[in-house]
């Protein structure tokens, strides 16, 4: 587990745009039972995180369609939000950063980290917008 001081200024890079953050199983249930189109970001202290995909989801909110709800979980803090998180995006292995965008509680579209790592924030940000057209 991480200090919350470490990783506050990388939760916020999320927050700041407008995502919730969820800290137990139950508020993903909660979160994943909604109504519409919900993006989810499994957060992450690693670099890819930092250069890719926390700018890239937030970029993506620069479209015309967008998902109705944003939350997100970070690895290696919220470790019971996680897992539920994860149990959600099967049959996708476990990895951070990842994002998944679901609809009505299905999952719907997938970016592991092999999708996140070594791309720009603005290619993570057009495959999310593809989603976005397609599924919001």
């Amino acid at each position: 587990m991480y200090p919350p001081e470490l990783v506050k200024p990388m939760r916020e890079d999320l927050t700041r745009v407008g995502f919730s953050e969820l800290h137990t199983a139950n508020d993903v249930e909660d979160a994943l039972k909604k109504e519409g189109t919900t993006l989810v970001v499994v957060n992450s202290v690693c670099g890819c995180a930092a250069a890719n995909a926390r700018p890239g989801a937030a970029m993506s909110l620069d479209n015309s369609k967008k998902p109705d709800h944003l939350v997100t979980v970070f690895a290696g803090v919220d470790r019971e939000a996680v897992d539920a998180a994860r149990a959600n995006m099967v049959p996708f292995p476990p990895s951070s950063p990842s994002i998944a965008l679901f609809k009505d509680g299905e999952l719907v579209h997938m970016l592991e980290r092999h999708h996140i790592e070594g791309r720009p924030a603005q290619i993570i940000a057009e495959n999310l917008k593809g989603a976005y057209n397609e599924y919001c």
